[in-house]
Formats: C-alpha cells, structure tokens, sequence
C-alpha cells in the first residue's frame, strides 16, 4: 500500500502554508496542494477525492473552507478541521452558545434581530459595548460603542449594508484589558503554547499591528482552553482569552483555520509540525477503519 496522501487546501501561499508544505516534505509525507480557487466537486462522483487520507483545509474564505470539508466530510475524508468544528468556530454567536452551554467563561454576550432590540440589548449591558460581526476575522468590522448616538449610527449603516449577517447583531461586554490579550494554540487535549498580542488599541489582533511575545502556558489556562476547545468539537484550534480585571481568564473566540506566522517564531513551538503530525494520525486511523 502506498503511503499516505494530504491535501493541503489554500487561497494563498503565505508564510504559514509555506512552513506547513517544509513540515510535509521534511517529514517525507505525499501531499498535494490545492488552489480553493480552481478545485471542482462532483457531489456524484466522489471517486476523484478518495486518493486523500486527510485534508488539511487553510482557506482563507470561511464559506470555500466550510463547504470543502462539508463535502470532504460527507464522503468520509477527513479534514482538519472538520466541518462541524467550522461551523461553530466560524460563526461567533454559535462559538458563544457552544461555550455557555459547556459552562465556559465568557464575556456576557447578546443577540439582536432589528435596529430597535439591538439598541435596547446595548442599553441592557450599557456602555460601552463591542458590536461584533457574526462571521469575520483579523478584527475587522469590530465596533466599540460608546454611546446611543454612535450606537444609532452604527446600527442603522450596518442595517443598510445588503447582506443579512449585517442584520444580526452580535453585542458584547466591553472588558478593560491590560494592553493585552491571549492567543492559545490547542491540540487536542493540551495547550501547546500561548502568547500575549499586546497593543495600546483596544483592538489587538497581530493583523493590526500589535506585538507579541510569550505568554506561560498555566494550569489554569491550559485547563480553560481545552475546556473550550472541547466545547466547540476539539481538534487544532487558536483560543482567544481576555483577562477580566475581576472574573479573571474569559474565552473571546475560537479559530479554526489559526494563523500562527507570530506565535511560531515568538514561542518556538513548530505548529506547522504539529498540524502535520495530526493530519498523519487522521490519515492512519482512515486506513485502518473498515470501509
């Protein structure tokens, strides 16, 4: 039987997917890349697909990554990470009921469906608040509201802007933070490594050029990101935590398709390697299940 095959879907082939395709080779391991821009499926004619015993899905479009693996998924090839992983990480009030409902921390978070509840939920928390888009990345479309005024305004645009998403309204709790928040990488049941996004903005996302470093991977916050990790479905995920000045470590959010081109050289740890060991532990327990 011939070794193992990965995919290895992308839209781009940055800095991450360059290391993950060095981690591929070094190892030895069969792959191929494949361009979310040019792939086709015949839902009929899942013969072409069965040559892969895993998928590793980095699309940058959530919709292209998500129905990959839907499809993937549906035919029995696994993907890293699979689509019901996706489907919760990818939607923040989905990640949100799946942390509540698992007895996670989190920021006290409130959905809308018009301009008017919106207005009262914001009211209800009372300002400031963080609107949030339902489905986005890299901290953008991200609102701190400080008062009606803004609020109204901030409202009634999105409101206006064509595509429903904009009309649900997710609204969260402003926290105070120290200049800093926490980016965690879990792996199945441990936290590999962590470190802190420091920034003087209330919004400090790497994307937006805050700074990084080492950030200790506690009991605690081992504990609290498998907690979450478990909570969404498990697998390779990035954990966001913020520090409350009172309640202590809160879960933010959940990546599913985590970028790591700052946590990998800040911590050393090789999360490409560790993606790749997964992908090849899938691939084995495929090859070793009956069909």
């Amino acid at each position: 039987m011939a070794d193992p095959l990965i995919g290895v879907l992308y839209s781009r082939v940055r800095v991450e997917e360059k290391w993950i395709f060095a981690a591929l080779e070094s190892r030895g391991v069969r792959y191929e890349r494949l361009d979310d821009r040019r792939v086709v499926f015949d839902v009929d004619d899942p013969a072409a697909w069965q040559r892969f015993d895993a998928v590793l899905i980095r699309s940058i479009s959530y919709a292209r990554g998500l129905y990959t693996a839907r499809i993937l998924n549906q035919w029995g090839i696994p993907t890293l990470n699979p689509a019901s992983v996706a489907e919760v990480c990818g939607d923040k009030l989905a990640t949100a009921a799946a942390l509540s409902r698992a007895g996670v921390p989190q920021p006290r978070t409130l959905a809308a469906f018009s301009v008017e509840s919106a207005l009262q939920a914001i009211e209800t928390l009372g300002y400031p608040v963080v609107l949030k888009p339902v489905v986005g990345s890299w901290g953008r479309l991200l609102a701190k509201i400080n008062d009606r005024e803004a609020a109204e305004a901030i409202l009634e645009h999105k409101s206006t802007l064509g595509s429903y998403l904009h009309s649900i309204f997710c609204i969260q709790e402003y926290i105070p933070k120290p200049e800093r928040d926490i980016r965690a990488f879990v792996a199945g049941d441990r936290t590999v490594c962590a470190i802190y996004r420091k920034s003087e903005h209330w919004i400090t996302n790497t994307a937006r050029g805050g700074s990084s470093e080492v950030c200790p991977v506690t009991p605690e916050l081992d504990e609290l990101c498998v907690a979450a990790a478990r909570a969404v479905g498990g697998g390779v995920l990035g954990v966001d935590v913020i520090e409350h000045p009172e309640r202590g470590l809160l879960i933010n959010e959940i990546n599913h398709t985590l970028e790591f081109h700052t946590a990998m050289p800040t911590t050393g740890v090789d999360i490409a390697g560790i993606l790749v060991d997964e992908l090849l532990q899938m691939a084995q327990e495929r090859r070793s299940t009956p069909a």
